[in-house]
């Protein structure tokens, strides 16, 4: 019973890091407008995300402007795009396979060990998918911290992180988290031996004696 709560708990923990992953993967605000300098402007607020630009004036107006061309986007922008997306794919299709395995399930109940087998299968796309987030919001966030300490970079064009970067390194932890209780909560196995296989009794004797 304990084994089915603790891959029912991880199961939990990594729909939440996917669900996690297609919130962070749409919000704008993946790094925002720093005020690092003397000239601080407080009227507008100016972040971007991996789809768009935005800038929010102070009287609550919101102006997004969606990237036109994928080819005139950076590397980095576009590496971040695809393994987001690539998270997000892996995740859908762990949720699926991961369903199949559970103990709670419905789904092959006749075999047990295949049933095993497709939790665990779940649990290490889980853990796949949490790393292609993490390793995606990492090297986002390398590049905005590059181009923050960068001499060359005006003190009005620097950014900081954004909320959708600390989201996105939640929902790596959980998916990671998630999958990796799921791969721990199949029970070990057992050795087993086989059972002795009775001698045969001697047959008695008749109590005569032959030459």
């Amino acid at each position: 019973m304990a084994n089915a709560g603790l891959q029912l708990l991880g199961f939990i923990l990594a729909f939440l890091g996917w669900i996690g992953t297609i919130v962070s993967t749409a919000m704008p605000q993946w790094k925002s407008h720093s005020y690092a300098g003397d000239n601080i402007v407080t009227a507008q607020s100016i972040y971007e995300g991996l789809w768009m630009s935005c800038v929010s004036q102070s009287t609550g107006q919101i102006q997004c402007k969606v990237f036109d061309s994928l080819l005139n986007l950076n590397s980095t922008l576009q590496a971040t795009r695809a393994l987001m997306v690539v998270g997000i794919l892996l995740g859908l299709i762990a949720i699926f396979v991961a369903t199949v395995g559970m103990k709670c399930m419905k789904c092959l109940e006749d075999d047990e060990v295949q049933k095993m087998r497709m939790a665990v299968i779940g649990g290490v796309i889980f853990l796949i998918a949490g790393l292609a987030v993490l390793v995606a919001t990492a090297w986002y966030g390398n590049r905005i911290v590059q181009e923050f300490y960068d001499p060359m970079t005006p003190v009005n064009a620097r950014y900081e992180f954004g909320p959708a970067l600390f989201t996105g390194w939640a929902a790596a932890s959980l998916c990671l988290l998630g999958g990796a209780l799921l791969c721990c909560s199949c029970p070990r196995k057992t050795t087993s031996y086989p059972t002795p296989r009775p001698y045969p009794k001697p047959a008695p004797s008749s109590g005569k004696d032959y030459v």
